[in-house]
């Protein structure tokens, strides 16, 4: 049976002072949750004190981010073994920011993916249409693409190592809003190209997320979809009452 699964992605927030205390209200409302895998992602330089505060809490920590190269001369950038020696083995990789903002194209996640698995690490994979793909109806070849381009080259095995994270832009931030049977929609579809494309018990084992602006007032709706196996948190993973809510919806 595949997981169910919560992640709060931070991005650019919370001050070490700020994560402390989150991380403290985190672990009294989270820890040994059983109805979910809870991660959180905070940011690089508040990574080692998150992965030491959420010790035996059954709460993962995962970095944002990972550069593709094992070390050299790579100012600013992070490293998989840099993560791994502080007991981080989770990261998030293709996020719509990231390739939106920095350029990353489905050729350099294919490199990351590759160092992450290498390192035995688990990966989010992110991926998801824009506005425009959505209205010229060109959202399941562009989802499709990015799978195809960014991932779908590793191993049969290398799926135990892979979250799928489904963010559809365009409903991010626009005033554009996905319905649930949307989400659900495009889930099935995913799940269906990783079938075809594999087999259908790697299908049916690897969770997929979704995110697109879940909210504690949608999170029981959305998560109620056969397909949806959880959530990639942005906005509302900051609070810890929120992310508290949703993490409960599922």
């Amino acid at each position: 049976m595949r997981k169910k699964i919560v992640a709060g992605n931070w991005k650019m927030n919370k001050n070490l002072s700020e994560t402390e205390v989150l991380l403290s209200e985190l672990k009294t409302k989270l820890g040994d949750t059983k109805n979910a895998k809870i991660i959180v992602a905070p940011t690089f330089t508040n990574l080692y004190k998150a992965t030491q505060e959420l010790k035996q809490s059954g709460i993962t920590v995962a970095a944002q981010n990972m550069h593709q190269a094992e070390n050299g001369a790579f100012t600013g950038e992070i490293s998989a073994d840099m993560l791994k020696n502080i007991e981080v083995d989770t990261v998030i990789l293709g996020h719509s920011e990231r390739r939106a903002y920095f350029g990353e194209t489905d050729a350099l996640l294919a490199d990351k993916v590759n160092t992450a698995l290498k390192h035995d690490m688990t990966i989010i994979f992110c991926f998801g249409e824009e506005l425009q793909d959505r209205k010229s109806d060109n959202h399941f070849a562009v989802v499709e693409s990015q799978l195809k381009n960014g991932l779908f080259h590793i191993k049969a095995d290398n799926w135990k190592n892979v979250i799928l994270a489904y963010e559809p832009v365009w409903a991010i931030g626009t005033g554009e809003t996905a319905s649930p049977d949307q989400a659900q929609e495009m889930h099935a579809f995913i799940r269906a190209t990783v079938a075809k494309t594999f087999n259908q018990s790697i299908a049916d084992e690897v969770s997929i997320l979704y995110g697109g602006s879940v909210k504690p007032n949608n999170a029981e709706e959305i998560f109620a979809k056969p397909d949806v196996d959880g959530g990639l948190i942005g906005g509302a993973a900051l609070d810890a009452d929120s992310f508290e809510a949703i993490a409960k919806a599922i």
